[in-house]
């Protein structure tokens, strides 16, 4: 048996979890377990504050691809039928990227993706990127409704360090991100 390799499915907008879903549960039905190892929507999470309160999501890192690690190529790279056409016969897919001629994801293109999504699951990233110089409001805290210019954003630790202008005079704080919101 070849061995397997990882493929991107291009699906319908919206449709990635629905097409993970529906191979999954394809897999032992027809019986395609030799053929498919993995499937993966790669997401991350992040932060947002609605109304002041916390909020952690998952956002698609991207959108309207699925990753596959499966055994669709043999030695001379010539298409296997039956997982090709598995694939094929799944809802709410467009194609395989490549077409015809289906094109692996190297095993280092794949490694950054697992990396990204484990990174995002130890720490909390915001929704929005923050940027040094630009004005925030305080959306949490002893200053909220404070606006405070940033001087500092440490992402590693989800913190922000801002100037607040209290009473005429500049008064560095430390936040979270999800403390502020874009002015």
């Amino acid at each position: 048996m070849p061995k397997s390799q990882w493929f991107v499915i291009h699906t319908l907008s919206g449709q990635e979890h629905k097409v993970k879903e529906n191979i999954e549960k394809r897999i032992k039905a027809e019986e395609m377990s030799e053929y498919i190892k993995e499937v993966l929507v790669p997401v991350e999470k992040v932060v947002d504050v609605r109304g002041g309160k916390k909020t952690v999501t998952s956002r698609k890192l991207h959108p309207g691809y699925v990753y596959v690690e499966m055994t669709l190529l043999d030695e001379q790279n010539r298409i296997l039928e039956k997982p090709w056409y598995f694939i094929q016969d799944t809802p709410g897919k467009i194609g395989i990227v490549g077409g015809d001629r289906p094109l692996p994801v190297t095993p280092d293109e794949i490694a950054v993706i697992k990396e990204q999504i484990s990174e995002s699951e130890e720490t909390e990233k915001p929704k929005v990127n923050f940027e040094i110089g630009e004005t925030v409001k305080i959306n949490d805290g002893p200053f909220l409704n404070f606006s405070a210019v940033i001087e500092e954003v440490e992402p590693e630790r989800g913190k922000l360090k801002v100037t607040v202008n209290i009473f005429g005079r500049n008064t560095a704080v430390e936040l979270e991100y999800w403390q502020v919101e874009k002015a």
